[in-house]
């Protein structure tokens, strides 16, 4: 496994991509394995975290959003509605369409699991120096901005 290459007082510029991606890829890892409320594995957990972000979806589109085919999100989501975690409705538009959507034990999961990966990324950026954390409390809002504003992959 590589290290972070970059020393903290070297130009940003200095920074090789490929460096920036092993630092995003270990952030995420460690904000996830920080979560456990609820005992759910990535993709459950993420598919939680959309409904608990978007409100009710097609199980059709919630794999297309979460990238899993079909019967491997219907299988999930049986799981996760035997749980107490999701409940399959009703489209109040189109009764003939069902619609997946978190539970409250659900939703309680979903805020439990982001205050616990809040909490371990601020403690990563309080172990930053002083000129380090406010740069990380502006890029990484920066960076979520860039990718809602063009969501497609390059």
């Amino acid at each position: 496994m590589r290290k972070w290459a970059a020393a903290a007082d070297s130009p940003v510029h200095d920074v090789p991509p490929e460096d920036l991606m092993i630092a995003v890829e270990q952030l995420v890892r460690y904000v996830r394995q920080s979560a456990t409320a609820g005992g759910l594995g990535t993709t459950a957990s993420s598919a939680l975290a959309r409904l608990g972000r978007e409100g009710p979806q097609r199980l059709t589109a919630l794999a297309r959003a979460e990238g899993a085919s079909q019967p491997n999100m219907t299988q999930l989501v049986t799981r996760m509605e035997r749980a107490g975690l999701v409940r399959r409705v009703a489209d109040p538009s189109d009764g003939r369409v069902v619609l997946v959507e978190a539970t409250d034990t659900g939703l309680e999961v979903f805020r439990e699991r982001r205050t616990e990966r809040a909490q371990a990324l601020q403690h990563l950026v309080e172990q930053l120096s002083g000129p380090e954390q406010p740069a990380v409390r502006v890029a990484l809002p920066a960076l979520s901005r860039a990718i809602q504003e063009h969501p497609s992959q390059p």
